[in-house]
C-alpha cells in the first residue's frame, strides 16, 4: 500500500511490554529535495517492527530508496540506492532532539522517515570513477575561439578593485621591524 503519511495506532501495543507489531509500507513523500539533491519519486520502502517498551514505543528497521544528486564532475544526474537503519523511540512526553512524541495513542512515522531519508542523501556522488569532467566540445573552458583579446577573463576588471591597482607592498618591506614613533 503506498500512502503519503505513515500513523501507526499504538493502542494493542502497550497492553504489555514487549508486544511487538511489523509494519510494512511504501511511503512517498513531498518535498524530499535538499538543494540539487533529492530521493527519486519522494518513494520509500518502510519494513519496521514497532515494540512496545516500559516508557514507550521503540521503532527499528530499514528505510529504502534511490537518491538523485549531480556528479561532482560532469553534473550528470546521478541515481544510487541507499538503506538506513532506523532505530527510534517514541515517548508520551518526548525530549526534545531525543524522542519523539506519541499523540492520541498514536505515532507518526512520516517525520522520522523523512528526516532520515534526507539525511542519507549523498553529498557529492560521482556516476562512474574514471568520470573525466564535463565534454569539453559541449562546455569550453577557455576563451571562445577569436575573442579579442581585451574580452578575456584575464583582461576583464571589476571596477570596484581599481583602488588597489595603486597599492605597493614596497613601503611595507622597508619599515618590517622597525618601531614608529
Amino acid at each position: 500500500m503506498t500512502q503519503a503519511t505513515l500513523v501507526v495506532d499504538i493502542v494493542e501495543l502497550q497492553r504489555r511490554t514487549g508486544t511487538r507489531r511489523s509494519v510494512v509500507a511504501d511511503l512517498v513523500l513531498a518535498d524530499t529535495a535538499v538543494g540539487d539533491r533529492s530521493i527519486v519519486g519522494g518513494s520509500l520502502a518502510i519494513g519496521v517492527v514497532v515494540e512496545a517498551a516500559t516508557e514507550g514505543i521503540v521503532v527499528s528497521g530499514t528505510v529504502r530508496g534511490v537518491s538523485r544528486a549531480p556528479c561532482r564532475r560532469c553534473l550528470d544526474d546521478v541515481d544510487e540506492p541507499f538503506e538506513i537503519e532506523l532505530r527510534e523511540i517514541f515517548e508520551r512526553h518526548p525530549s526534545e532532539g531525543e524522542t519523539w512524541p506519541i499523540e492520541d495513542e498514536r505515532i507518526d512515522l512520516t517525520p522520522v522517515v523523512r528526516e532520515l531519508a534526507l539525511l542519507a542523501l549523498p553529498l557529492a556522488p560521482l556516476c562512474r570513477d574514471d568520470c573525466a569532467g564535463p565534454d569539453t566540445e559541449r562546455f569550453p573552458t577557455g576563451p571562445a575561439e577569436g575573442a579579442d583579446e581585451a574580452e578575456s577573463p584575464e583582461r576583464q576588471r571589476d571596477p570596484r578593485w581599481a583602488a588597489l591597482d595603486a597599492l605597493t607592498f614596497d613601503d611595507v618591506a622597508d619599515g618590517v621591524g622597525e618601531e614608529r614613533s
